[in-house]
């Protein structure tokens, strides 16, 4: 039976892979950091008019993270980072858009092309990236 963690996301939802062969089943410490986390995501979704948030990423065992090429310092390793999509609401460069314009907490906002990262690290700089098609990233969005 799924874990929910909130009305809208559950605990499966936020620890999938495609690389099944590796486990990626969050320590207790980090399923509390995914209800946060998740819940924060409730409030991404509002803002989005409540549409349907499909997530491609979240929690990252270090295993996964090497295997999908992430930072050693990635906010997926502690449970804080969500790569996602809500294509009723528009491309990733406009949920950038409103996100960052909304008064949401987040520490890192990335608009990566093929779909939104955010993290709701406890830094919470609201920094805003744009991922550069030849690699790195620049401040803020693109027009």
């Amino acid at each position: 039976m799924p874990t929910k963690l909130t009305a809208h996301f559950g605990l499966e939802e936020l620890a999938c892979t495609q690389h099944r062969e590796i486990d990626n089943i969050p320590p207790p410490d980090i399923v509390a950091t995914l209800r946060t986390t998740a819940a924060r995501m409730e409030q991404v979704r509002r803002l989005l008019g409540d549409r349907v948030i499909t997530v491609s990423s979240g929690y990252r065992s270090p295993e996964l993270n090497r295997a999908v090429g992430g930072a050693r310092t990635s906010a997926h390793l502690t449970g804080h980072a969500v790569d996602f999509n809500c294509w009723s609401y528009g491309d990733p460069r406009d949920v950038c858009r409103a996100i960052a314009g909304s008064a949401i907490p987040f520490d890192q906002l990335i608009e990566e092309g093929g779909w939104t990262h955010i993290s709701f690290d406890p830094r919470l700089r609201r920094q805003v990236l744009t991922k550069r098609p030849g690699g790195g990233y620049e401040l803020g969005l693109r027009s």
